[in-house]
């Protein structure tokens, strides 16, 4: 119950972080020299409001995803991890088999050398 309810926040938090960046003015760049002044009739008390705003619902959504985190189902996350630890070996099987190919081709070595190449052998000792 608990983990939905921080799912919930965490959404709730972050559509209002979007909404608050896209209220704010830009500070810098091109589209700050086709704007107005931000310090007319009291935006600029808006845009410190929307930064400190902004910052706040990011530590919001931070916390609340620890908080979410910690509250999750243990029977839940086990069978969730007991079913990627399946499909991990799955995944580590297939590589196996495409890594090794079935039948290397393999060279013939011969069982004796010629004659002519022992030769030389003899004649150097």
């Amino acid at each position: 119950m608990l983990y939905t309810i921080c799912i919930v926040l965490i959404l709730i938090a972050s559509v209002l972080v979007i909404l608050a960046v896209l209220v704010q003015n830009p500070k810098s760049g091109m589209a700050a020299n086709f704007g107005v002044s931000n310090q007319v009739m009291g935006v600029r008390e808006t845009t410190n409001f929307l930064e400190k705003f902004t910052w706040t619902m990011a530590v919001v959504i931070v916390v609340l995803s620890l908080v979410a985190t910690l509250a999750m189902d243990r029977g839940l996350v086990a069978n969730s991890n007991s079913e990627i630890s399946k499909d991990m070996e799955a995944l580590q099987e297939r590589v196996i088999d495409i890594e090794a190919p079935a039948a290397m081709p393999q060279a013939e070595i011969p069982a004796e050398a010629p004659a002519a190449e022992t030769a030389p052998a003899a004649q150097a000792e």
